[in-house]
């Protein structure tokens, strides 16, 4: 059905998946104001904190912004949460830093971690970014310990920025007791929300294009119903637009309908 589809629309990639290059990433205002957030709180050397529900589009902003660092200035540490210890999380942070370390002492992996970010500050002259994504996950008592890693002479030096992405509970976690040392060092802060009907027709746009295909083919209605059934988030769009072309073409049917859309979102969650 894949190759029938693609070839009724002359499609020349699957479209609508996450699979993209840099270049094709359509940049929003709502990545824009990330990257403006992020930008500010690694610049001061703070915590940022972006937010959103599943799909809303928190991974390729952080791809777009964090892909923006030349890697000759940054050194981008990326982890991606679990709802493990503290010390799960300085594993993870000691294997992306290519620092290894065989120990269950919280107190060397955090002297290791903070000797690997002062070597490539003073040694390699480079600005480090620890960037957790699915921080939601993270333990209450991950967020209470967090925040030593930023501490250097003192708390007086701003060695160690980190951007927090998650899922809306996430700023939820930060308002409890014990989190508000982490909390208190955001300065950047933003929720993607689902995008509106116009901005979701715009990205529809988008994304044919990429695959190839030179004049819109959905419907009003059928936009309209994408952008409700999805409530604007992109990754559900994308299985919903899929969907409809796979309908469309099995019915013969150069422009995709509502019906169509109907169709889709009866084979998704």
């Amino acid at each position: 059905m894949k190759n029938t589809y693609r070839s009724f629309f002359g499609l020349k990639r699957e479209p609508f998946t996450a699979d993209i290059s840099l270049k094709e990433i359509l940049v929003t205002p709502a990545i824009k104001g990330v990257q403006d957030r992020i930008l500010h709180a690694i610049d001061i050397g703070t915590v940022s904190l972006i937010t959103g529900e599943i799909g809303s589009g928190k991974s390729t902003a952080l791809r777009y912004v964090m892909a923006g660092l030349h890697p000759s200035q940054y050194r981008v540490v990326n982890v991606t949460a679990t709802s493990g210890s503290i010390l799960e999380l300085y594993r993870q942070i000691l294997n992306e830093m290519n620092s290894d370390l065989s120990s269950n002492s919280k107190a060397l992996m955090t002297r290791r971690i903070k000797t690997e970010v002062l070597e490539l500050v003073h040694g390699k002259k480079m600005k480090v970014v620890l960037v957790i994504d699915e921080a939601s996950l993270l333990r209450l008592g991950v967020f209470a310990e967090l925040h030593t890693l930023t501490q250097f002479e003192h708390d007086s030096k701003p060695y160690l920025p980190i951007v927090l992405a998650g899922q809306n509970n996430l700023a939820d976690n930060l308002r409890f007791r014990d989190s508000l040392p982490l909390a208190s060092r955001v300065v950047g802060r933003v929720h993607l929300q689902g995008a509106d009907r116009s901005a979701m027709q715009q990205y529809l746009e988008h994304h044919l294009g990429i695959a190839g295909v030179k004049h819109f083919i959905f419907e009003d209605p059928a936009v309209t119903a994408i952008h409700q059934g999805s409530g604007g988030l992109f990754r559900k769009a994308n299985n919903l637009a899929r969907g409809a072309l796979i309908a469309a073409a099995k019915s013969q049917s150069t422009m995709v309908a509502a019906d169509h859309v109907r169709l889709a979102a009866t084979e998704i969650f």
